[in-house]
């Protein structure tokens, strides 16, 4: 069996007090801290987690919270409950990694450069189509929109939660300027992958360079109606971005100081 908090002397003792209160906030905090364990492969696939009432009581909530969070992971791909034979942890394949949560936990700590390498070559491979075809099919409230959004990223910068957000709805307003509706449901996703490295980017040093001209320049490529522009520089935003995170990577693997 395996206990989530096997590796620590006592017990929960990393599981947040102050996620005390509802049972909305509670499943939230227990499904983070078992997600994130998962992840970040503290609790391997295959594993089977103790039972309900053992981890509900280790982690100090009810059955009921403990229970609402294992169907959180479940519907992620990340566990598999089944009479008798308990939870267990599915393979890799199974999970949900685009989902915005599962980036989250997978960013919470270092995370795994095969993943973030993934990640990345998923964006080039749908970005620079989707804005290949945004510069085609786009009107006038996607120009405005994508323009509202470089206006907030200069103002606020990536350093802020509001300047982050402004990105993500970059990315948001250039998938929907496809109209493309199933490429616009990967909008939470790419926007999470964007938000997430960008967070991790910063964590030792400031960004190493201003990426609202690289923006920039895929937004003049669509406002003028340029397809082969358009993909060209979102090809190159992506890749540059990739290689600013394979940096911070290795800077944290090297143990470098802040700069």
């Amino acid at each position: 069996m395996t206990d989530p908090q096997a590796s620590h002397d006592d017990p929960g003792s990393d599981f947040p007090r102050s996620a005390k209160g509802s049972g909305r906030r509670l499943r939230g905090a227990v499904a983070h801290y078992l997600g994130s364990a998962i992840v970040s492969g503290r609790i391997a696939p295959g594993e089977r987690l103790t039972g309900e009432v053992e981890n509900a009581e280790a982690l100090d909530v009810s059955r009921s919270a403990y229970r609402e969070a294992i169907q959180v992971l479940t519907a992620k791909g990340l566990v598999e409950s089944r009479p008798k034979a308990g939870t267990r942890v599915l393979p890799r394949s199974h999970w949900n990694l685009l989902d915005p949560m599962v980036l989250a936990w997978a960013f919470g700590g270092e995370p795994d450069m095969h993943y973030v390498r993934d990640l990345f070559e998923l964006r080039a491979i749908v970005e620079p189509e989707a804005a290949r075809m945004a510069a085609e099919r786009r009107d006038r409230s996607d120009i405005a929109a994508m323009k509202d959004a470089l206006a907030r990223m200069r103002r606020f910068t990536l350093a802020t939660e509001q300047g982050r957000e402004a990105d993500r709805d970059f990315h948001s307003a250039l998938l929907a300027a496809t109209g493309n509706a199933v490429l616009m449901t990967l909008s939470a996703s790419i926007g999470a992958a964007v938000n997430w490295t960008t967070q991790f980017k910063q964590r030792l040093r400031a960004l190493p360079r201003d990426p609202v001209p690289d923006h920039l320049r895929v937004f003049e490529a669509i406002a003028a109606g340029d397809a082969d522009a358009a993909s060209e520089a979102m090809r190159v935003l992506v890749q540059l971005a990739l290689d600013d995170t394979r940096t911070a990577i290795q800077k944290m693997l090297d143990g470098t100081p802040e700069s």
